[in-house]
């Protein structure tokens, strides 16, 4: 007989405990999930302190200990039982979920798989009881007010799942980090964490308006709260908040990216998407950002009940949430961090005599420009506010931009100048004033904090790059119709997602139409795109609404288009600038969005401290 060929069976119910057992095969993964399913339950309780206990990673023991509320002692056998719960009674609660857990099966699951006992009083009880569940065995014991759950050896009646298991120090630390993750969302909540009778992790209960930001330091250490910046948006009843990480920060692998909804940790691709869209044009190569964002939103416009682990979801209105984390993150990424907190006085302390400023008493000589002859610095460098929309912008990369008059000191105005090149003590400009060019390549500037090194071709590129985008935002994205449509032999998937997103391929530029059952036309396509291939653009843009109910495609070409024109437009290497045109690009660094990084993601400026110099020349030794 042929292997795969089996005899006939008849239909027939399974055992109970066999279901219990099938079920915790997508509840109970390894320790780390028993973990989690208890950190929720104790949470849910109103808990302000838990305890895990550890024993062999979780294997041999695995006990989660709160002071909530607790459970009466007649619904401990019943908590026991599949699908048994406190947190929702029926299908409208089922909609709007607002706990932790809600499916009932995770206690029993993970009963049929160990050893569990449960220990809780209530504030009505004079006593806590314990309910054995291998015998059922319900007694009196002592405890205060909270429940303890213990899980003994996970696995012992499936001992096949115990060989897919890793070695005890794996398991503790997806135990620790299951923990961690709850811990980031509740700051007001104190965690312990117990190995072998060992403190391992410890985080303190926090209050207070920097609740969130000293357990993210306390989680994440402190470099994570100084390399990041405050993410608050909030749109309708869309609430986005929590800190992104600078682009320095940027990690090889996403590892440390935390994502909550409703204060639930989850992975979804649309917010993740979202996210790293916002990071496009200042991430250097392939690096990922890091980030804890935390989603606050109505219950029912988001679906929890997804998987049984509850770490997936699904929004009503994807592409709102999108936008939404998109705008919250380059909002926080676009403030120059010159003009932030971030960067600390360095100098106090120091014993550097040069920590006070001091005007020089020489002046250096005007540096002529090698082939050009600059009359109006608004040529080089322009405020955004000032910028007005020119359409042939977009026309041809190796085109010019139409650049308006410049409030930057220029040589009509020697007040300026004057004020430029003598920095007083009490202006607050946070790059400083420039001192001398090096190499035709970077500017020396002084500040406060030291000394302040530029790349002019990077800090410049960013600026123009910025300049042009405001342009493009200005107005309306126009198409361009096609003389003959271009066709594609189309998927299913690409047909359905044309006709639920007609209107919004429009507003894109982009018009797509049915022309047979397997077939798709391309009609027109945004102006500023109109050179490359419309069926290779259609297609990536369908890709990214199908996936993320939102597309980002047609922006990033755009703006790949503009950082190539901006880098031809920049200002060149070994260009002799004077001083006033070095300040002009100093001050309006200093006011443009995202200008700490180029359109490549390089970094166009750096700090040296005194007390970094100071080191340098063993100054105070």
């Amino acid at each position: 007989m042929h292997p795969s060929i089996q005899p006939q069976r008849a239909i027939r119910e399974l055992p109970d405990e066999l279901i219990s057992q099938i079920a915790a095969g997508e509840v109970v993964e390894r320790p780390a999930s028993v973990v989690r399913e208890l950190v929720d339950n104790a949470l849910d309780a109103g808990s302000t302190h838990i305890t895990v206990r550890l024993l062999s990673g979780g294997v041999r023991l695995i006990s989660v200990e709160d002071n909530g509320v607790g459970i009466p002692a007649d619904e401990l056998p019943i908590a026991l039982k599949r699908h048994a719960t406190s947190k929702i009674a029926n299908l409208d609660e089922l909609e709007s979920v607002g706990t932790m857990g809600f499916r009932g099966e995770a206690l029993a699951a993970i009963h049929s798989v160990s050893e569990l006992s449960l220990l809780s009083r209530t504030a009505q009880q004079d006593h806590a009881m314990r309910l054995d569940g291998r015998s059922g065995e319900l007694q009196a014991a002592a405890r205060a007010l909270g429940t303890t759950v213990e899980v003994k050896e996970l696995f012992y009646s499936t001992p096949a799942r115990r060989k897919f298991l890793k070695t005890d120090a794996t398991e503790l630390a997806h135990c620790v980090e299951a923990v961690r993750r709850h811990a980031l969302s509740r700051p007001q909540v104190g965690f312990e964490i117990w190995h072998e009778g060992k403190l391992v992790e410890q985080w303190r209960s926090q209050t207070g308006n920097a609740a969130l930001d000293r357990r993210l330091s306390d989680v994440l250490g402190a470099d994570f709260l100084q390399n990041s910046v405050a993410v608050a948006f909030t749109q309708g009843n869309l609430q986005v908040y929590g800190r992104a990480g600078i682009p320095e920060a940027a990690r090889a692998r996403a590892d440390h990216q935390f994502l909550y909804v409703n204060g639930r940790f989850v992975r979804d691709k649309v917010v993740t998407h979202a996210a790293r869209s916002a990071y496009e044009d200042v991430l250097h190569g392939h690096r990922q950002p890091v980030y804890a964002l935390y989603l606050d939103m109505d219950p029912t416009r988001v679906d929890v009940n997804v998987h049984p682990t509850k770490i997936e979801l699904r929004f009503r209105d994807g592409r709102e949430v999108h936008q939404a984390v998109r705008r919250a993150v380059e909002s926080a990424l676009a403030v120059p961090r010159s003009n932030s907190t971030v960067v600390q006085d360095s100098a106090q302390g120091s014993n550097s005599t040069a920590s006070a400023w001091k005007t020089p008493t020489w002046q250096q000589a005007p540096m002529t420009l090698q082939g050009e002859n600059v009359q109006d610095l608004g040529q080089l460098w322009q405020k955004s506010s000032t910028y007005s929309p020119s359409p042939s912008v977009v026309s041809d990369i190796s085109g010019t931009y139409d650049i308006s008059q410049s409030t930057f000191p220029t040589a009509a105005n020697p007040e300026a100048i004057q004020s430029a090149n003598h920095l007083d003590t009490s202006e607050s400009w946070p790059l400083g004033k420039a001192l001398a060019q090096l190499q035709g390549v970077y500017i020396l500037a002084e500040n406060k904090q030291g000394l302040v090194l530029v790349d002019m071709h990077a800090a410049h590129e960013r600026i123009v790059y910025e300049q042009l985008k405001l342009q493009m935002d200005t107005h309306q994205l126009s198409s361009q119709p096609l003389l003959i449509p271009a066709t594609f032999s189309a998927t299913e998937q690409e047909i359905a997602t044309t006709q639920a997103n007609e209107q919004v391929l429009l507003d894109l530029g982009i018009e797509v139409s049915l022309l047979s059952s397997k077939t798709l036309a391309v009609r027109a396509v945004p102006t500023t795109l109109s050179k490359g291939d419309p069926v290779a653009l259609a297609r990536s843009v369908l890709a990214e609404l199908q996936q993320h109910d939102a597309s980002t495609v047609l922006q990033r070409a755009q703006n790949e288009l503009l950082a190539t024109m901006a880098c031809h437009g920049a200002v060149r290497a070994n260009r002799k600038l004077t001083l006033e045109e070095m300040n002009a690009l100093l001050r309006q660094m200093e006011v443009t969005p995202r200008s700490d990084q180029c359109n490549h993601g390089r970094p166009t400026w750096r700090q040296i401290s005194l007390r970094e110099l100071d080191a340098l020349f063993m100054r105070g030794r």
